[in-house]
């Protein structure tokens, strides 16, 4: 797995609270949103910080406070669906809890999730639409 973050999601109790502090409070800009569920920000060259509804990645990421996991994830994006099953299974071999096995999601990619020994989440996500130009603004 080349060392790399690609995005950083926060598991928010109001996404709408959190877009108001982030983006009206500091003048972040926002790259892309479904509004309720999402707001991505891009924050650095190839990284954006993602304002989830922490119900909803609760629910996908298999995390949150009521067992004293954090509500954050680490996502590490590739190059194809091929890519991501053999960095899951290199996550696994080192000793990775596997959280959910990648699949098919509604948007178009393919996505899994593991456990590093402290419980931190990483997503492993193949996005067919994510790219990041040489000034290292995404498209998502």
């Amino acid at each position: 797995m080349e060392p790399r973050v690609d995005f950083i999601s926060l598991g928010v109790r109001s996404v709408e609270e959190s877009r108001a502090f982030y983006v009206d409070g500091l003048g972040w800009p926002v790259h892309r949103e479904v509004a309720g569920e999402v707001v991505f920000i891009q924050v650095n060259h190839g990284l954006v910080l993602s304002l989830w509804d922490a119900r909803q990645m609760q629910a996908e990421a298999v995390t949150g406070r009521p067992d004293g996991i954090p509500c954050i994830t680490l996502s590490h994006n590739l190059g194809s669906p091929e890519e991501v099953d053999s960095v899951m299974e290199q996550a696994a071999a080192a000793g990775a809890a596997i959280i959910a096995e990648p699949v098919t999601k509604a948007w178009g990619g393919y996505t899994g999730y593991f456990a590093d020994p402290d419980g931190f989440r990483w997503e492993v996500a193949y996005n067919p639409t994510w790219t990041v130009d040489d000034a290292g603004t995404v498209t998502v």
